[in-house]
């Protein structure tokens, strides 16, 4: 769920870690998320984030409702039994191993133990997850200043740096926009 939450809405990591349930509509996929500075913005997330992310909590509810001797280390840990109750909805959404809050650091550890169980080549990041999220819309003809307000940039310059035009892209363009174009779309020309 967590990966999907990444990809899908463009978040930082440290604005995942800092959800909580009251945060999330499941059924529009909106979710409100504090960024740098203190600024709200509202995120999106796609269907395949909305499905991982109720199974997960589904999950979450389940482990939670077990017998405490079943959860020995939120034992220890106090998470659970300090007996203290949050605030309605500020339950944090993504729980780490022991049941408190997540941190940024054990996403990072999440999201590369995910890539070495898939074999990927390179060791990915939260935020290489994010330059994903900014690229691919891009890619999809989605405008620079659009992909700004959904990163939570102040600067479009910061938001030209997440964004890698693929050289497929830039010939798509090139032959629907340009005048002179060959319109083949096969292959780099010379």
């Amino acid at each position: 769920a967590i990966l999907e939450v990444l990809y899908s809405s463009g978040i930082r990591v440290g604005e995942l870690s800092g959800l909580n349930m009251r945060d999330i509509d499941l059924d529009s996929g909106i979710i409100k998320v504090i960024g740098k500075g203190n600024k709200e913005r509202i995120a999106i997330l796609g269907e395949k984030a909305r499905e991982a992310l109720r199974k997960y909590l589904a999950k979450k509810s389940e482990v939670r409702s077990l017998p405490l001797q079943a959860c020995p280390r939120m034992v220890l840990s106090g998470a659970v039994s300090r007996g203290q109750k949050s605030e309605e909805g500020n339950e944090p959404v993504f729980l780490g191993a022991r049941g408190e809050r997540i941190y940024p650091r054990a996403v990072q550890r999440l999201v590369k133990e995910s890539a070495l169980r898939s074999n990927v080549a390179k060791s990915p990041t939260p935020h290489s997850l994010r330059h994903s999220f900014a690229t691919h819309l891009l890619d999809a003809g989605v405008d620079l200043r659009t992909i700004q307000e959904m990163l939570g940039h102040a600067s479009l310059s910061t938001t030209q740096k997440y964004t890698k035009v693929s050289v497929q892209r830039l010939m798509e363009v090139y032959d629907k926009a340009h005048p002179r174009a060959k319109k083949t779309g096969k292959g780099i020309r010379n």
